[in-house]
């Protein structure tokens, strides 16, 4: 019998990682967990807790003048100081870097910080900062690193930076130019723009978010260049020359737009540098993620692996999930597999997304007869404010069993509401079950239990 120095050692302290390690601990695991970098991962340090910060300063800009409409006068121009948001963000990110570490030593687990390498069968080699290394073993180890950003292969582009820099730039950009398409550059498209730079958007093909609902992109799109994002689409980036403050970029459609920062957000990918010994022996798929099966095994015995490096959906909530299901399984008595279906999720854009179920697009390739119900009103806020934002909402239905299978919120605190409707759908309910539903009265939701024309 082995005598291993831990039952499970995880590599990687994101929503995974700890989830999985503070859970296992408290089911009587013997557990360590080893993290370079950001104690709470992405999302705490570099993604959804500093972009929603800075989400919510971006929409001072116009709240300022939507307040006239409302009779707040200005004594003078309401000006903004990137440097206040900057440090504050980083102050509180610090407050959740040590609420981390504690919350993992008061579930047991040993907290290591340093550089881990796969160095052999169930041993892990742990450099830490200042260059000092030790060899742990473990029964079990699991992979939770993550992703990071990749860059394009475009000349020059090592002058632009990428999605984890970008929040604390020393300087800000009164010109910034974002490259992608995806939630990351259209939530940092609109932040920059409601932050008072020139923000254009650049985008290979003809809307952003290919992933989410047409019809809600679409209109996204036509918001966003109607609050002042310059989005340039159907084209990709050429070349970058200048320095950073001064540079100029060459667009393949022949326009050359000139920038004081470059900003790359056109994808993540699985951070694995910490497989050494194993990296030819660990099966990757076609898009360079782990693949697991159905209790997160990889194909090396006494390896696992959760959260975005695997290629399921990419959200916290869901490495979350796939954390506790990993420690039960292994440490506890009782399973608890985690649901894929029907994930809500949001898109921090001004306006906000939120979306639960199937795109109109998929909910026809699966269903033989299908209703859509569509709304788009301008918010009661804004009969005051003039401002000219508006709000979109679809529900999808399937004919046959009268479910709801998809539904779509573009406007104000989208992500809220969705999150309700999600726990509904989640249940099963049906058009009947909306159309019975008595609604909160004057909200933006309630136009969600009002719609009865569909097409």
């Amino acid at each position: 019998m082995h005598n291993f120095d831990y039952d499970l050692l995880v590599i990687g302290a994101g929503s995974g990682g700890v989830r999985c390690a503070r859970m296992s601990a408290g089911l009587g695991a013997k557990v360590a967990i080893v993290e370079r970098e950001y104690w709470g991962g992405t999302c705490v340090n570099v993604g959804c807790v500093p972009k929603k910060l800075y989400s919510y300063a971006a929409h001072y800009g116009e709240d300022f003048r939507d307040a006239a409409g409302f009779g707040w006068q200005h004594a003078s121009s309401p000006s903004f100081d990137w440097s206040v948001l900057r440090d504050n963000k980083t102050k509180e990110i610090h407050r959740l870097n040590d609420i981390y570490t504690n919350m993992l030593s008061a579930s047991g687990a040993d907290v290591i910080a340093g550089s881990a390498t796969i160095s052999g069968p169930n041993t892990v080699c742990v450099t830490d900062a200042n260059g000092s290394q030790k060899t742990l073993t473990a029964d079990k180890i699991l992979l939770a690193t993550g992703g990071r950003p990749v860059m394009p292969e475009v000349d020059g582009i090592e002058k632009a930076v990428d999605s984890n820099e970008i929040f604390d730039l020393a300087k800000f950009p009164e010109t910034i130019v974002i490259l992608g398409s995806g939630y990351i550059a259209v939530e940092f498209a609109s932040i920059f723009n409601g932050l008072g730079a020139e923000v254009h958007l650049i985008c290979r093909g003809d809307r952003v978010l290919r992933s989410f609902d047409r019809e809600i992109a679409y209109e996204l799109t036509r918001q966003m260049i109607e609050k002042g994002v310059h989005v340039h689409l159907n084209t990709g980036l050429n070349s970058v020359s200048g320095e950073r403050g001064d540079l100029s970029l060459s667009l393949a459609s022949g326009e050359i737009v000139n920038c004081q920062q470059l900003l790359s957000a056109v994808g993540r990918a699985p951070s694995l540098d910490c497989l050494g010994a194993f990296a030819d022996d660990l099966k990757i798929d076609d898009q360079g993620f782990v693949v697991v099966d159905g209790e997160f095994r990889t194909s090396v015995d006494g390896l696992y692996a959760v959260g975005d490096i695997i290629g399921g959906p990419q959200l916290t909530p869901v490495a979350l999930a796939e954390g506790m299901a990993l420690a039960y399984e292994l440490y506890g008595s009782d399973a608890k597999p985690v649901d894929y279906d029907c994930i809500a999720t949001a898109v921090f854009s001004h306006p906000n997304i939120g979306t639960v179920g199937l795109t109109e697009e998929q909910a026809r390739e699966r269903y033989s007869s299908l209703s859509v119900f569509q709304s788009s009103f301008r918010h009661l806020k804004h009969t005051l404010s003039g401002n000219t934002e508006k709000t979109m909402m679809k529900i999808l239905v399937d004919d046959d069993t009268d479910r709801v299978v998809g539904l779509h919120v573009l406007g104000a605190d989208a992500g809220e509401i969705v999150q309700g409707f999600a726990v509904a759908i989640k249940a099963g309910a049906t058009k009947a079950t909306f159309d019975a539903t008595i609604g909160i009265h004057p909200t933006a939701a309630e136009e969600l239990v009002t719609m009865r024309q569909a097409r």
